[in-house]
């Protein structure tokens, strides 16, 4: 029996989902991206994980469509198909614990798309990052197009865009497309250190509540991004984390906070 295509391990807190095709290059295909969101779903719903860190296996990260997929369509023995039921690429926006992408090597096309779909994103040195999707004569697919100029601002998403010329990671650091760089091969174990210490010392209910206003006041005017905060920021003075984070910094302890419950969830 093959290998599953992810696989999750678990790090105390901390939950590892590695793209599981190195001989493809983690070439992603619907089967991969269903079970990627479906462990997605599973680990937001899992009081136990507190931050989630995404890697491929060998030395990709995910290079893009798998190419099998996209000769299918290009000559016509196949054709893209979506009904209402299906997750849309940016699920993992709205997953309400902090994503982690660990790029440890090529990430492409829809595996860049997927990396950006992540809340933060550390490259090992030698990853080469690129959009690919002009070369292959695409348009910039999945929310790309909103999503990457907010990273690395609007010149730099045109030229990646428009290019598709290949980004070192140091590059990708300067111009925000990436928030660390490590050594080569120090991918994963970087981004479970970062994971580490957000579940750790951070309140998972805070870091749900700041996710979320940050993709919700993306297309809002600033005044009601004001308003939708204050009345954030009243609800969290009331709330049981806040006395928690207060205590723990006056005791010089680490926190501990409750797991973050949806409104409307379980108490």
């Amino acid at each position: 029996m093959a290998d599953p295509v992810v696989l999750r391990a678990d790090h105390g807190p901390v939950a590892v989902l590695t793209l599981n095709r190195p001989d493809r290059m983690n070439g992603w295909t619907p089967e991969m991206e269903r079970l990627y969101f479906d462990a997605l779903e599973d680990m937001a719903a899992d009081d136990a994980v507190r931050a989630i860190v995404v890697t491929g296996a060998g030395r990709a990260f995910c290079a893009g469509a798998d190419m099998g997929d996209l000769e299918k369509l290009g000559d016509g023995s196949a054709t893209l198909t979506s009904s209402p039921a299906d997750r849309r690429k940016t699920f993992p926006l709205s997953v309400p614990k902090p994503v982690v992408a660990a790029v440890n090597g090529a990430c492409a096309g829809l595996g860049l798309v997927q990396a950006l779909m992540c809340d933060v994103r550390i490259a090992a040195a030698d990853a080469k990052l690129t959009t690919a999707f002009a070369k292959v004569g695409l348009i910039a697919e999945h929310g790309i197009s909103w999503l990457l100029p907010r990273h690395v601002g609007w010149g730099n998403a045109v030229d990646l865009l428009l290019s598709s010329r290949v980004v070192l990671a140091e590059e990708a650091l300067r111009m925000g497309l990436v928030q660390q760089v490590c050594p080569p091969g120090a991918a994963l174990e970087t981004a479970l250190a970062y994971a580490q210490e957000l579940a750790d010392r951070v309140s998972p209910t805070a870091m749900a509540a700041i996710k979320a206003q940050l993709y919700r006041h993306a297309t809002l005017a600033l005044e009601a991004a004001l308003e939708d905060s204050d009345r954030l920021m009243h609800a969290s003075l009331d709330g049981p984390h806040f006395a928690e984070g207060v205590a723990a910094f006056q005791e010089k302890r680490l926190p501990a906070f409750p797991p973050f419950r949806p409104a409307g969830g379980p108490p």
